[in-house]
């Protein structure tokens, strides 16, 4: 378990399974070296893989899910484009006006379990670039959220995590 934490992401696995396992037909499974979504293909349900055993990284790719809607269910990654380490200012923006939401429903999770959140410009070895719009964009979600509730499954999720505190 991460210092701080009340609980590992084995937790947060088997919280997210009984939620969402028989009613959305995804699972949620850590030990993957970079994360990913797979949608469902025959009788194996659609599996959100996080990266190694960080629980942050779960209720990271867990706000994607909660996020996408149906037709992005179904395709490898939500059927986003991912440019790895070394994106230039362009792609850098882009990664922020994709990320703005899933990190302000991040930062919910985050907060409802009571652990620090950290936003993730996700770019390492490159010039740090002005975080200001986009922490302006992530914050003018969450009070987007705080005032007129979070979506369906983001919703439930959360709640399902405040079990998890109070346990």
């Amino acid at each position: 378990m991460s210092p701080g934490w009340p609980c590992g992401p084995e937790a947060l696995v088997a919280l997210f399974d009984r939620e969402f396992l028989a009613s959305e037909h995804t699972r949620l499974r850590g030990g993957a070296a970079e994360p990913l979504y797979c949608p469902a293909f025959g009788a194996a349900p659609a599996t959100i893989y996080f990266r190694w055993d960080y629980a942050a990284s779960a209720l990271h790719e867990v706000a994607h899910w909660c996020l996408a809607r149906r037709r992005r269910r179904q395709r490898v990654d939500y059927g986003y484009w991912y440019a790895p380490e070394g994106r230039d200012a362009a792609q850098q923006a882009a990664f922020f006006r994709v990320e703005a939401a899933p990190q302000a429903l991040e930062s919910i999770f985050c907060e409802t379990l009571g652990v620090p959140f950290s936003p993730s410009v996700d770019n390492p070895g490159q010039p740090l670039p002005d975080l200001a719009p986009f922490l302006e964009a992530l914050a003018a979600q969450r009070a987007r959220w705080e005032q007129g509730g979070l979506p369906p499954r983001a919703a439930r999720f959360r709640d399902a995590l405040r079990g998890l505190v109070r346990l």
